[in-house]
């Protein structure tokens, strides 16, 4: 690690004669330890001389010494004990006495040995530590024993603790050395001396070692840990009893989960939380959702008994198809010790496990941020992320160190994410060493600078200790935090799986290992704080209550199926697809001007870049001119106007303040300072403000991120936009797993709008698509809005519809490359203003309807192509027709379109991407389905392909030029479909 912060006085000025060993009994006692703290760090740092002095001698008192004395009574003047106090200068010589004592070599090097032990325990003590429930031998460290070193225990008795700077009980080295080992060796253990920060560094060091969040629990705490340990056993061995073989997913072997959150949600709550926003994945869900978020137990027991109904399970007005009881997430309302109550919120997961992740950290920064007025404020002590993590996902899946890069970025941090890796040791049938390439599941973090905290789920007050250090710490640096909970699987993966056959020593320890509520049980016998009469009462006690729930449940299905005679299905409900009424998107064009004006404005003495003077210029000048109004023009106007209609609008992705293109220029930057201002942020009359954001270099995490936010916050605009709509598919879990499906399984719904550059230009088979066809392939049930709009008043009305639409869905727009700056692909002023709208289907203007034999139907940046073709005019019986909302499939504009010619006989799609990509094959069935009986129906575009473009710039313009000749030519026959006439075969 680079020490910058120190500076190694330089033996340039003084040879090393004049260096003695003899200078520590001087007065400099700072540069006696400033060189010793240099050898701890690289032996080969410091002069050969004091390296020998360093590694020799014999011993006296360290008190008879008088510059060890100087050293220790300069490091209680300093205060701390930091172990790395910066030094900026070494102090100026004193004078050395004519007599120097005799420097006792011994203990110096006894020292200088005592700190390298020490040291040991804080970098190394986890390697030797008993973190594993089922007793396996840690592999330790030589570096941990003090023989080696020539630390004998008299000289460790003469060795005072203070001047190594530790925070253990003992006077001595010899007195605190067992302490130093309980605290880095035993049931708790932590790795802190990879982070980077001094202050972080010595606060956890202090706060280990003294032993401030160690203290003994009160009776109460430990009884009522009891009563929810009981509990947390009782529902999975009951499920188990019950439930014989279904899947579960059971906590035990890691059933300390459940009363950490308990401590987690009650910490948040008292230091101002009012919402914990808890991401995890199936294992112990249903013990999660049970008692920490108080769903009662008869809705769980319901979905064993396949009686699931709209109601009980899924809790979705639309209906859905719904999901395995394990991936569900919830709302509760948690009840604290005084009444109270706290928000928790367990978000809904896939099987991808990890993948909430991000979809926690953009929930939770939604839930800390007021958008009420002008400006978005931000309070992390107002939620909390708990992020729950599996010991074989975390390391290994790459949304993990995505989501973690994220936590301490300007548009993205949350004060700290408290993470929980539920360590079974072991992944389906995969053992660890087959698993990763580190030595902890949580070795990934420590690249991020998150301090590790490793605890044996076996031992409850460590757990406890672990959860009250580690929220200490996020509050203290509003920084991450990750408590590896080690711990086992009592069962195979899931209920029915046999474990045995893979890992058959394992299994063989854990078929007779006590539950950790007996554990607990036994102790708290043991010290009397509760008799065993009393936990064989709170037990059954238990088990009763789930026995009467579950019988009632049964009679009442019993009843309800006699009703209904058994035909009340479930899952098989439709999502609500009525089409939700349109709202007013145009804007008084008075309005328009205004905002117009306000957005091009900067504070006096700001140098805008002499480039960009003219294309702000052009803006400003195109309110007046007819086509003066680009795509980035439009886009602006349609947030400043949201943002003063109260809509809070939040946009990012990769390059999004300047725009990939160079089109945005939302954020200016000083030409001469470097200084920045965002007009858009400072609109006299908003009454919302505008979150704006460049993304790191990610797509999966930043997806998700954004999705979360959407989720917690269904009133604010948020936007995602890609750099290249190639790069989409990076983040395609996110889309599959929760934007498309969210709805159907979970009943989530969301106004996330992603914005993807599409189009074919030449740049490549990277830089060409945004996938349209997948999208379209995933769009079912009303799911979600498909829209490619070609013209900025189009974007603008999109953009406004998007925001104040009644029915949240996630929006897909291709946006545009080449049309960002095509002059034909501009509006006007009044294309925006009163008696305008978005249309779902665009007809060509200036065509002679009743001489229009052929339709041609296209959607995007083809359609500037084929009407700016030198061949286009010779073609009057040709009409060009765009369709800009792809999904929900536009059905009456496109009949009404069909109907405006009379002469119709045939309709061709064309396309730029290949066959078997972009909009094809969704609209091919489609059109089959609704065009009157007797015409024709061909296709135009690229033939299939397996990449989506061409590399070579003169095959792309070969391509394009057959596509739209093909098109437009009246004379070459493209009908491949004939609509058979009535009575045909």
């Amino acid at each position: 690690r680079s020490r910058s912060s120190r500076t190694i006085p330089s033996t340039s000025a003084a040879t090393t004669d004049e260096m003695s060993t003899h200078d520590v009994d001087g007065l400099n006692a700072g540069f006696a330890r400033l060189l010793l703290d240099e050898y701890l760090e690289n032996p080969e740092s410091v002069p050969s001389e004091w390296r020998a002095l360093f590694e020799s001698g014999d011993s006296e008192l360290v008190a008879t010494h008088p510059g060890l004395a100087r050293l220790l009574e300069t490091l209680d003047r300093d205060g701390a004990g930091n172990g790395h106090a910066a030094v900026a200068e070494p102090p100026a010589p004193a004078p050395i006495p004519a007599e120097a004592p005799q420097l006792d070599l011994q203990l110096l090097g006894g020292v200088a040995a005592a700190m390298a032990l020490v040291k040991a325990h804080r970098m190394h003590g986890h390697l030797a530590a008993r973190l594993d429930p089922l007793g396996s031998e840690p592999e330790g460290d030589p570096a941990l024993d003090p023989e080696p070193l020539g630390l004998t225990p008299e000289l460790m008795a003469q060795i005072p603790a203070k001047i190594l700077r530790i925070h253990v009980p003992g006077a001595t080295l010899a007195e605190a050395l067992p302490h130093l080992r309980e605290t880095y060796c035993g049931t708790i253990a932590y790795e802190i001396e990879h982070i980077a920060s001094h202050r972080q560094r010595v606060w956890l060091r202090e706060h280990v070692e003294s032993g401030a969040f160690r203290g003994p629990l009160s009776g109460e705490e430990r009884r009522e840990l009891l009563r929810r340990l009981v509990e947390v056993d009782a529902l999975e061995r009951f499920m188990h009893k019950a439930y014989l073989g279904q899947h579960q997913f059971s906590i035990e072997g890691l059933d300390m989960t459940v009363p950490m959150l308990d401590d987690l949600i009650k910490l948040s709550a008292a230091h101002g939380g009012k919402e914990v926003v808890i991401g995890m994945a199936h294992r112990g869900r249903l013990n999660v959702l049970a008692h920490n978020l108080g769903r009662p137990y008869d809705t769980i027991f319901a979905e064993f008994e396949g009686a699931s109904t709209l109601e009980a399970v899924t809790t979705i007005p639309q209906g859905g198809t719904g999901d395995v009881k394990y991936h569900h997430g919830t709302h509760g309302s948690y009840v604290l010790p005084d009444g109270d109550t706290i928000r928790v919120n367990l978000e809904s997961n896939p099987s991808h496990l990890e993948y909430v992740y991000p979809v926690v950290e953009g929930a939770t920064r939604a839930a800390q941020t007021t958008r009420e007025g002008p400006h978005a404020h931000q309070d992390t002590n107002a939620a909390v992320p708990i992020a729950i993590h599996g010991d074989a996902s975390f390391p290994a899946q790459g949304v993990t160190s995505e989501t973690l890069n994220l936590q301490a970025l300007d548009g993205y941090k949350v004060g700290g994410t408290i993470h929980l890796i539920t360590n079974n040791q072991i992944g389906f049938t995969t053992d660890p060493d087959d698993a990763r390439s580190t030595r902890w599941a949580s070795d990934l973090a420590k690249g991020f600078d998150v301090p590790i905290i490793h605890v044996n789920a076996d031992d409850v007050p460590a757990c406890v200790s672990a959860v009250r250090l580690a929220f200490a710490f996020r509050q203290e640096f509003g920084h991450d935090v990750l408590i590896d909970l080690i711990g086992y699987r009592r069962f195979g993966h899931n209920e029915s799986d046999e474990p045995a056959y893979t890992q058959p020593e394992m299994y063989a320890t854990i078929k007779g290992k006590k539950r950790v509520a007996e554990l607990w049980a036994d102790r708290l016998v043991a010290e009397g704080v509760v008799s065993q009469e009393e936990v064989e009462r709170q037990e059954q006690e238990v088990w009763d209550n789930l026995t009467l729930l579950h019988q009632r449940l049964k009679a009442k299905i019993a009843a309800a199926a006699e009703h209904d005679r058994g035909d009340q299905g479930t899952g098989e409900y439709e999502l609500d697809r009525s089409p939700s009424p349109e709202v007013r998107t145009a804007v008084p064009a008075t309005r328009l001007r205004q905002l117009g004006e306000e957005l091009l404005r900067v504070p006096d003495g700001f140098t805008v870049h002499p480039k960009l003077v003219r294309q702000l210029d052009r803006r400003r000048e195109g309110l007046d001119e007819p086509g003066g109004i680009d795509w980035s023009h439009a886009e602006a106007l349609a947030f400043a106007s949201l943002l003063t209609e109260g809509t809070p609008i939040r946009l990012t992705g990769q390059d999004t303040e300047r725009g990939t293109f160079s089109q945005r220029h939302m954020v200016l930057h000083d030409a001469k300072t470097g200084q920045t201002v965002c007009p858009i942020q400072s609109l006299r009359e908003a009454l919302a403000p505008l979150e704006l954001h460049n993304s790191p270099l990610s797509e999966l995490a930043c997806m998700g991120f954004e999705y979360g936010y959407s989720q917690e916050a269904p009133e604010t605009f948020v936007l995602w936009e890609a750099q290249f709509g190639d790069f989409v598919n990076s983040a395609q879990v996110i889309v599959d797993q929760f934007i498309v499906s969210g709805l159907a399984k979970w009943g989530q719904t969301s106004r996330l709008t992603l914005l993807l550059p599409h189009g074919y230009e030449g740049s490549g088979p990277e830089h060409s698509s945004a996938r349209l066809e997948r999208f379209l392939a995933l769009a079912a049930e009303g799911n979600i809005r498909v829209a490619s709009p070609t013209t900025p008043a189009q974007y603008f009305h999109l953009l406004r519809r998007q925001a104040r639409i009644a029915k949240q869905r996630p929006l897909v727009i291709m946006t545009p490359k080449s049309l960002l700056r095509l002059p034909q692909a501009a509006s006007s002023l009044a294309d925006l203003a009163e008696h305008t709208s978005f249309h779902p289907v665009l007809a060509e203007p200036g065509v002679d309807d009743a001489r229009v034999s052929r339709l041609v139907m296209c959607t995007g940046k083809i359609f500037y192509d084929l009407a700016g073709h030198p061949e286009r005019p010779q073609h009057a019986g040709l009409a060009i027709a765009r369709v800009e909302l792809l999904y929900p499939f536009p059905e009456r504009q496109i009949l009404e379109l069909m109907g405006r010619y009379p002469n119709l006989r045939e309709v061709v799609w064309v396309q730029e991407e290949p066959r078997n990509a972009g909009a094809r094959a969704h609209m091919f069935p489609r059109l089959m389905q609704i065009m009157p009986e007797g015409i024709h129906f061909g296709f135009i575009g690229r033939p299939e392909r397996a990449s989506p473009g061409e590399g070579y710039p003169a095959a792309h313009i070969t391509e394009q030029n057959r596509i739209a000749t093909t098109a437009i030519d009246l004379d070459q026959p493209i009908s491949q479909f004939p609509r058979k006439s009535p009575g045909q075969r």
